[in-house]
Order: C-alpha cells, then structure tokens, then sequence
C-alpha cells in the first residue's frame, strides 16, 4: 500500500524527467543557449536593483506591526515635537544629531587641560561651515533651539565655555541645579564617581550633543556629512594628547550598515574560484576522456546563471532587496555545486556503450528525482521563513528559494545540455582539452601519466559504466567496520551524550536580539563610539514616556489618585530612579496648592492651566489641549541599570503589562522600544517557522519515502542538529536575531538531506546483521555526504573573513549546520540504527509464502541489485537517494 502510495507520485515524475532528459540529448544546444538568453534578459532585472535597495535599519530589522510603532504614531500625533522648546527626552524618534565622547586617559575628564580639548573640539565643529544650493550655512543656523539658543550641554553651559572655572565648579550628579532649572547630568557625564551627598569626585567622559531641526532635513544631512568629514580627517578625529574621541550622528549607522555591502562583493569572486577548484578537483580522472573538468566549470556557471535569473527576474518584479540578500549567491553556490555532482555520478552509472540520449535518459530518471526531492524541501523551508515578521529575513526567503528554483531548472536544462555535449565528445573518444581523438586503449596498459594524455575511454566491464571512487572502498573496508566496532559505538553514544548535555545548556545561555552596533563593520568610527557608550553612559537607560491617550477627568480627585498610584507603581520598580520621574500633573498639584488655587473642577483646573505652563514652559509639550478637553497628556518614568537584552526585554514586557493593568488607559513608549518589539517575537517565530517547516519537511519525507522508522529519524536529526546548532550560537557569541534566524530555518532543509538518505539506506537494506546494514549505508552515501558538506561549506567558507557581524554570523551558523549535519550521517544515525535493527527488518514468512514472495520480487529484486552496483561507483553528493524499486513486503 506504501509502495503504490509513493509510485503515484514517483513514477509520473520519473517518467516526465526521463522524456525529458532523452529530448535534451537530442537537441542539447537548444538547452545550452536558450537558458543563456534567458539569463541574459532576467539578468537585466538588476538595472532596478539600487531603486530596489531596502536597507533601513529599522523597516528591515524591527517586526512588522510592532507595537511600539503603532505607540510611536500615537505619541507624534498628539505630541509633535516643537523645534522652539526643544528638550531631548520628548523626542519621539532618535532625532537628528551629530554627537562625540572625550574619555580622559588620565581619569578625570573634568580637569582643565581635559576640558580645554573638549572645548576646542566643541569651537571646531559649531564652526563648521557648509554651502547648499548656493548659501553658506553653520551649526547655529540649523539647530534646534531652546529659549532662542541652540540646546547646550549642560556642564559646558555650567562652565561658561571656559576650562579655567573647573576648578571653583562643584557638579551634582545626576541632577545639578542652574539658573534656568535643575539640569540632567546622566546623559552628558560618565564614569561618575560622588560622595555621599552626590557632588561629582571625578568623571572619565564627557558626551556632548549636537541636535538639529528636524524640519531641515537636507541642509542637516549635508552638515551631518561635513561633521563626520571633519572627524574622520585622522584617526582620532583631532590631534589630541588626554583624551580619546569618539563620535557619531544621526546618519552613521545607516551608512555603515549600508557600506557592508561593498565589502563583501569581492568575496564571492573567491568564493567563486574555490568552488570551480574543488568541483574541477573531484571531477578528475586520470582517464584523458572520462576526464569532466570542463562540465565541473560549467556546472559552476549553472549555479551563478540561477543567481543572475532569480535576482533578476524578483528585481524586474519590484521585490525590495535587503541586505541580508547578499548573503545567498553563497548558499546558492554551494547547493548548484551539490546538485551537479549528483547529475556526474548518476552519469557516470550509466552504460558508457549506449547512445548519449538513453544515457541522459537514465541520468535524469535517476537524478533528477532526487534533486526535485531535495529541492521541493529547500524552497519550501525557504518560503515558510516568509512568515516572519522581519523582512529582512522575508526578503532572504523569498530571493533564494526563488533562486533554488531556477538552481533547479538550469540543472535540468543547461547542464544537461553540458552532459550531452560532452557525452558526444566522449562517444568519439575525443581528449577532454584538446578534443582530439585519442586510442581506445585500457590505462591498465600503460602507465597512468601517459594515459592521462594518450589514451582513453576505458571503464568497467561489469557494469558497463566508468570505474567506481575509491573514497567508495574507504567507507566500506575502513571506516564502516571501525564504526560499526563495540567499543567504538559506546564511544560515539558518549559523544552523543556530551553534545547533546551541552546544546542544552547552550540553548539557555543564548542571548536574543541584534546589537545595533553589530550593524556596522567591524573597523567602523561607531563601533568604538558605541564601546565608549557601553562603558560609560549605561548607567541611565531610557527616558520612557508614560502617556494618558483619552480624554480624563484631571480635575476628579479620585481620577488624580488613580493617575498618581499607576505613576506610583511605576516607580517602585526596581529599574526606575524615583527622584529622576517627572510629572507635570503633581507639579501643577504643586503649584495650585503653593497659589492656593482650587483645581477640583473642570474650569478652575482648564483656566489656571496657562498659569502654570508660563511658570513652567516645559510641561506644555506634555498636554494636548484643546479648548476645554485635554486630549493626551504623558509623564516621564527614567530607567537605571538596562544595560543588556535581557534587561531591556524585561523591562518592556513588565512596564507594558503594568500599564495595562492601571485603572487609567496608560501607554508607554521610547524611541529604542522599536528595537526592542523583535524581544517579544524573535523567539515564538523562531520556534514557528522550525515546527512548520519541520512538519512540511515530514509530510514530504513520507510522500516520497513512506517509511514509518525513516521517518522517525527524520524528525530526531532534525531536532538534533536545530538544539545543537541553537546551543552552540551562544558559545560561538552569536545571538537569536533576525539574521540568525533565516540560518535556523536553512537547518532545517538540510537536516533532511542528511539524515533522510541514510536512515532510508539502512532500513532498505535486506541483510539480516544491523552492522552489515549500517556498513552497506555509509558504503552507498559516506562520500557523498562528505562531498556535499565540502561543497556546501567551501560555498560560505570567505565569509568568514569578513568584517561584518551579518556575515560571519551566516558562516558560523552554516558551518555549524553542515557539520553537526554530516557528523549525524556519518556517525550517530548509522550507530543508533544498530540498536534498532529489529524495526528494519522484514516480517518473517512460513516457507510457503517466503517462496511465493521470493517469486514474485525477482525481477525487483534483480532491479535492485542493479542500483546498488550503480550507486556504490557513485561519486553522487549528499543530497542523492537511491529510491529502490523493491517492493517492501519482499523478504
């Protein structure tokens, strides 16, 4: 019933394949230059591709629909920023700014010898004078202003611009009383050490800030550009001899992220040549006819035209192009590769005296099918990852199984037209380089360095088809015997249980989110910005806003006490500095109370308001008021201590449930929870994609290899190599992120490939001993898997010299992938199926039956020793499946 279940699906298949492959070995150059052309016209999609660019860190890196996008619109609506009054922690965004840290060697940054570099620094640049669309422009003309005066930094506004007073300064930490207001230090001073009464002993840095209007936005950037100019003129930014600078604006990690890009565009020429050298490698023969290093180069091209195709034809379509996008010609390259030493080996089990149409004919019956398996798994586990929310994961998704698809036709097409053309220079007995007609002489009658050059066309007349890999012969008189030993299977049991005990722990101590500063290259300006950042300003997080969105009665005593015991509880958080919260609602209680104004009614509390406002400006920009109903109104709760993800997808989750909780309708927002929404999903979507895709991946295992115990160790690979490969990410210092995840979901498909044609080897194998069994699997598939993660691997290997956290991430998880992979192949799933031999064997049959059975399979059987000759002189990738014909009820 299983059998006729998957010959529904199969045979059809087969047989489509094979007409197809006869009709490619009769017009081959159809084939070869169609694809060509093909490619030529899809190619010119990429003409659209820096119009298709989509690198916006957030668009690309922040879930789709996060909540804090939608808190973020509700916020600017009602409270728009007013460039006039401008205060920094009432940005609803990051704002536009050019910013620089001093870090005093010596360890006080507010000696004066180091506050006269700050300050020389700080002249430079408010002198920097730029010139847009003919009008010269500098600093004061475009920045945002606070009581008619750019908005300063408050210890150089303290010192009066002038290093000398330091010394008679006495600084309060982190709020310092001025003439215009208590001032928040936190932000501008770090490394802070007080006494006990909060007066500042000494300070490693000092950060000063630059913000500029927002509503001049070009005449900002160009300044912007001039600041980082300045900056980066030397080293350091300036010749200085205490302190170290650091600086960055507004616009620096967008550029940096975008400049990954470039920098890895002249790995793929290495990683290019790598390929072409091992696919040329392992196609020599020492036969000058059998010889396939031009159809090895060409089988390279094939991979790098489905690049060029599937790019194109999603770039004609108008698909946005993420950067994580760059990441795919290398996966594409080493699955072409791996697909084209599937069509090599399966060619050469082929009868080398038949004509080039029934021996292409056989190739793809045979081939093809496996490569439809195998690709049908990777494109749909790539376009499963389109679920998630990140779209730069999406467009990964949706570029490469797009490109694994057109993987797939040109393998079919093009470089079964390469087969045919070089099976025709094979049946004239023609050199491989030279293509002149060489002797149809045996190696064996001379030596092998002249029959590299004289002589060819030899093969093996067993079988009728081209000599069997000795690597074949390595797995089965060496490597299976030695696995298959006692005492070596307790071993692997003990490495088993070694690598599974730290997985776990692994999968516990990973860390989520992407570090922005992960976006740059490693040598970049920010990332030592973002250091000095991390050292010494993270004692104060964000600055969260509290915001009232409805219309509530303020003046109502029990809605004030309601309001005041959510802001309460807020507050006795363990992450929030109680003296730094502010209330404009308990300033005004304040204020009417000292005036002594009744406040208890909706016109007494509405009239008295522009009072208030006039004593304190700043509380203007926190209620929305029109005429007599206050739309919105927000407070500030400041947070302490937030200084990694953890903390920060902690600190979100609790402030959200809390505000949610209060009596009164209460939203909270920061501009970084943007960033910290991917906390909340990264997780659960991971976990959703793997289960889905993993389901899938089943589905098709037992549609096309209805085998019920090949199934089972489908599923425990899979799961095997996901809880490695996720525990050991913590261990190689990489986080679950957006980027990690499209990894994980990769895993997945090649997990398939991995485990579903040994375990399907063994249990279709019809000797009695499970070590037998075993050796027969790894005889069949050991090299191929082994050839496959080579490949596989060699196809991301440069990207582990690049400077870049995106891409060497995707090495990491890869190689991790490929060698937890081909290490369940090659050593668990065979030992651990020698435990369970009983499931694999046939059921036991009175001798009348056996006999009428035997009868019956015969021919099957017959059929399937056949495949087995072919398949041991395979020198197949990981990814071929032997799929017998034999009938799984025959003994």
């Amino acid at each position: 019933m299983a059998r006729c279940h998957t010959d529904c699906i199969e045979k059809p298949v087969c047989a489509a394949l094979q007409k197809l492959g006869r009709v490619v070995g009769r017009h081959p150059w159809w084939f070869f230059l169609i694809p060509l052309f093909v490619s030529a016209g899809l190619g010119s999609g990429f003409y659209f591709l820096k119009q298709a660019e989509a690198n916006d860190i957030e668009d690309q890196f922040t879930p789709v629909g996060g909540p804090a996008k939608a808190e973020r619109h509700l916020v600017s609506q009602y409270f728009p920023t007013n460039e006039s009054t401008f205060t920094p922690q009432r940005l609803t965004t990051d704002g536009s700014f050019a910013a620089f840290i001093a870090v005093d060697q010596s360890g006080n940054i507010l000696s004066e010898e180091a506050l006269s570099e700050v300050l020389r620094i700080d002249s430079v640049i408010r002198n920097i004078t730029v010139s847009e669309s003919g009008h010269a422009f500098n600093y004061m003309d475009i920045c945002a202003q606070k009581h008619g005066d750019c908005v300063p930094n408050p210890v150089l506004e303290a010192l009066g611009n002038n290093a000398s007073n330091a010394e008679s300064l006495v600084f309060q930490y982190p709020m310092m009383n001025t003439k215009t207001g208590p001032v928040f230090l936190g932000m501008a001073l770090g490394g802070v050490k007080t006494d006990d009464n909060g007066t500042v002993l000494s300070a490693k840095a000092i950060r000063v800030i630059y913000y500029l209007k927002e509503s001049e936005v070009e005449r900002s950037d160009v300044w912007l550009r001039e600041f980082m100019r300045v900056f980066c003129g030397n080293d350091s930014g300036f010749e200085m001899k205490l302190n170290q600078v650091s600086y960055f604006t507004s616009l620096s990690r967008q550029d940096e992220f975008e400049a990954n890009s470039k920098k890895v565009i002249p790995l793929f020429s290495i990683t290019y040549f790598l390929a072409i050298f091992f696919s040329i490698v392992s196609c020599l023969r020492f036969d000058c006819v059998r010889n396939k290093a031009w159809v090895a180069a060409f089988g390279v091209f094939s991979a790098g035209l489905s690049v060029l195709s599937g790019f194109g034809l999603l770039l004609y379509c108008g698909m946005p192009f993420a950067m994580t996008v760059a990441n795919s010609p290398f996966l594409i390259l080493g699955i072409g590769v791996d697909d084209m030493f599937i069509m090599i080996a399966c060619w050469q089990q082929t009868k080398v005296q038949d004509s080039v149409e029934d021996r292409l004919a056989e190739t793809y019956k045979e081939a093809a099918v496996s490569i439809t398996i195998t690709t049908l798994t990777d494109v749909l586990a790539f376009y499963i990852g389109i679920m998630t929310p990140f779209r730069s994961v999406q467009s990964f998704c949706l570029y490469t199984g797009t490109t694994v698809l057109f993987c797939y036709l040109f393998n079919i097409t093009f470089f079964g037209a390469v087969l045919a053309l070089n099976g025709k220079r094979e049946e004239s007995n023609r050199h491989w380089l030279l293509c002149m007609k060489v002797p149809k002489q045996s190696p064996a009658e001379c030596s092998k360095a002249y029959s590299l050059c004289c002589v060819g066309g030899s093969y093996d007349p067993s079988t009728g088809a081209e000599t069997e890999h000795p690597m074949n012969l390595f797995f089965k008189k060496c490597y299976g015997p030695f696995l298959t030993n006692a005492w070596t299977k307790f071993f692997v049991v003990l490495l088993y249980a070694g690598y599974l005990a730290a997985s776990i722990y692994g999968c516990f101590q990973i860390k989520e989110g992407i570090d922005l500063r992960n976006l740059a290259f490693d040598k970049s300006y920010i990332v030592r910005y973002y250091d000095h950042e991390g050292a010494y300003f993270s004692e104060h997080g964000p600055n969260v806003m509290v915001v009232i969105p409805e219309e509530v009665a303020y003046w109502n005593i029990t809605i004030r006490e309601d309001i005041d015991n959510c802001i309460g509880q807020f507050k006795n958080l363990s992450y929030i500095d109680q003296n730094l919260s502010v209330s404009w609602l308990q300033f005004y209680e304040h204020f009417a109370q000292k005036a002594n104004i009744n406040i208890n009614s909706q016109t007494s509390f509405i009239d008295n308001l522009p009072i208030f406002f006039r004593n304190f400006p700043d509380f203007k920009q926190d209620v929305n008021l029109s005429g007599d109903v206050i739309n919105a109104s927000r407070f500030f709760i400041q947070t302490v201590n937030i200084n990694n993800a953890v903390a920060e997808k902690n600190m979100l989750t609790e402030l959200r449930e809390m505000a949610e909780s209060c009596i009164v309708p209460l939203v909270v927002y920061h501009p970084a929870f943007i960033y910290f929404d991917q906390y909340l999903v990264i997780i659960n979507n991971t976990i959703q994609n793997i289960a889905v895709a993993t389901a899938v991946m089943l589905l098709i295992s037992l549609l096309l290899i209805p085998n019920p115990l090949c199934c089972l160790w489908v599923t425990f690979a899979i799961a095997s190599v996901i809880v490695g490969v996720s525990g050991f990410m913590a261990f190689w210092d990489v986080n679950l992120d957006s980027i990690s995840m499209i990894n994980l979901v990769i895993c997945i498909g090649f997990s398939v490939d991995f485990s579903a044609h040994i375990s399907y080897a063994y249990v279709s194998n019809k000797k009695p001993k499970v070590n037998d069994k075993a050796i027969d699997a790894l005889y069949i598939l050991g090299y191929p898997i082994v050839q496959g993660a080579i490949s596989t691997i060699l196809g991301v290997a440069v990207l582990a010299a690049a400077e870049s956290y995106i891409f060497r991430t995707f090495f990491k998880i890869m190689f991790l992938v490929i060698g937890f992979g081909a290490f369940h192949g090659l050593a668990f799933i065979p030992v651990f199926l020698t435990f369970f031999g009983l499931c694999g064997k046939p059921s036991e049959l009175n001798c009348e039956e056996k006999s009428r059975a035997e009868f019956q399979c015969r021919p099957n059987m017959e059929l399937y020793n056949r495949n087995m000759v072919q398949f041991n002189n395979s020198n197949a990738s990981l990814r071929h499946l032997n799929r017998t014909k034999m009938d799984p009820d025959c003994p």
